[in-house]
């Protein structure tokens, strides 16, 4: 069977936020074993799995991310919406838009980062524009089981 649904999530400021719990409200119950694809339908945002353990993590990621891809590059061709939408579709493209993982009895098999803290995995969010407060993002869930 499978089974596809469409949600909105919350509207989030530039930045790497941890969307799990809000993802897994939005689920219905899920199949003994499966396959789940979740789909962020915004070309300025992008979805992955990150450990929850560290806040360090998110924080060199968006340095590490904001070297790679730095506002005002000279060599950008599609400037007119502002200096950081050109960056953030790139950032999206490399990130992605979509995550596919595994549903093991009736849960997300999402794994375990092993620390001292006890952290999990967990989905992030990358909203990627200043001023993204003011969007929502729409994702699509489709999973399904034999």
């Amino acid at each position: 069977m499978i089974q596809q649904i469409e949600f909105t999530l919350r509207a989030y400021p530039r930045g790497i936020h941890l969307i799990t719990g809000e993802i897994l409200n939005k689920l219905p119950q899920l199949p003994e074993a499966g396959i789940i694809n979740l789909l962020i339908k915004h070309t300025s945002a992008a979805l992955a799995l990150n450990e929850n353990a560290d806040p360090d993590v998110r924080s060199d990621l968006r340095s590490i991310f904001d070297r790679m891809v730095p506002e005002n590059a000279p060599y950008y061709l599609h400037t007119d919406e502002g200096p950081d939408d050109m960056p953030s579709h790139a950032k999206s493209v490399i990130v992605g838009s979509t995550l596919t993982l595994p549903v093991t009895r009736g849960r997300l098999n999402l794994g375990f980062v092993r620390v001292c803290s006890g952290g999990t995995t967990r989905f992030a969010l990358w909203r990627t524009r200043r001023g993204g407060s003011d969007y929502s993002e729409r994702a699509t869930e489709t999973y399904g089981s034999h």
